[in-house]
């Protein structure tokens, strides 16, 4: 190598998870003995790190990167590894995705020490989150609950739970599993009951579009699929405008090269509810993002006549 590729991640367990499985994944594709040196991976504390309240009081989406995208400008890194529902739908000028990770479940696990599952929940349980989207589609199946919030990684979050903080969470089933703590999960949430954040489960990873020695790296590892799926929900969330500070879920699937496309946006206490569905034969990224935008602004229009 002509140099060490430096790898920049958020410093919490399941980013640095995410981070060196991406050294891995380099060093094993360029036969490197010794990834730390050859890969080395540089922590940062982000914004959203730092703040305690809602993330919806600070700006959403952005709060999580904006750190390692100064860090790529100035070229403190060569690429960054993002959770891709982080990242905001429209990214700084210069950058850009350079590969996405083979996407892991991305469905949302229900997680409670004292319940089996949602419905076995009691009027007004007490429900520990800080996602907007989360709450939303809880309190539209089931409006005597309420909710309390909970922020921090995921260790931090169980901790609070198993402290009785709160009746039950929910993480993403993801996480706990790339973690080594799938049987954390008390039940595993079907896309018909919960749709998941966009792009909810896929890895990013961000350069800057003029470093090609970056590119050459990260392309290799991109997984075209997944790239294909969160495209089009990443294009729904984009057509509604979308943040941490709306309730939007979207989750696409392809099989035999066919892409279907479920999105949805809530009113806050989940009284509202503008789902569409949409299908492509052929699952090509232009496609895919055509497909998002369209289904969005349909959402959209819908809601201007609500």
């Amino acid at each position: 190598m002509q140099r060490p590729l430096k790898i920049g991640t958020r410093g919490s367990p399941l980013a640095l998870y995410q981070a060196r499985l991406v050294q891995s994944l380099l060093a094993k594709r360029h036969y490197s003995v010794s990834p730390e040196r050859d890969f080395p991976i540089v922590t940062f504390t982000t914004s959203g790190d730092k703040l305690k309240g809602e993330l919806s009081q600070f700006g959403g989406k952005g709060l999580f990167t904006k750190e390692l995208e100064v860090a790529l400008e100035q070229g403190a890194i060569d690429i960054a590894v993002h959770s891709m529902k982080d990242v905001p739908t429209v990214l700084q000028s210069g950058h850009k995705i350079g590969a996405v990770l083979e996407r892991e479940d991305p469905r949302d696990a229900f997680i409670s020490p004292k319940f089996a599952s949602i419905a076995d929940l009691p009027d007004g349980a007490n429900i520990g989150t800080a996602s907007l989207r989360r709450r939303a589609q809880i309190a539209a199946i089931r409006p005597d609950v309420r909710f309390s919030l909970l922020r921090g990684n995921v260790g931090t979050r169980l901790k609070k739970l198993n402290a009785g903080d709160c009746d039950a969470t929910f993480l993403a089933f993801a996480g706990l599993k790339r973690l080594g703590q799938p049987g954390v999960a008390t039940q595993i949430i079907e896309p018909d009951d919960m749709l998941s954040a966009p792009a909810q489960g896929a890895i990013g990873i961000e350069l800057m579009d003029q470093n090609s020695f970056a590119a050459d790296f990260a392309g290799p590892l991109n997984h075209p699929e997944t790239l294909i799926a969160i495209t089009a929900e990443r294009a729904f969330l984009r057509a509604l405008d979308g943040s941490c500070r709306t309730p939007i879920a979207a989750l696409a699937t392809i099989a035999n090269g066919h892409l279907k496309l479920s999105g949805e946006q809530l009113s806050e206490d989940g009284r509202w509810r503008w789902r569409k569905d949409g299908f492509i034969h052929k699952a090509t990224l232009e496609n895919a993002a055509r497909l998002g935008l369209e289904m969005g602004r349909a959402v959209k229009v819908e809601m201007a006549y609500t």
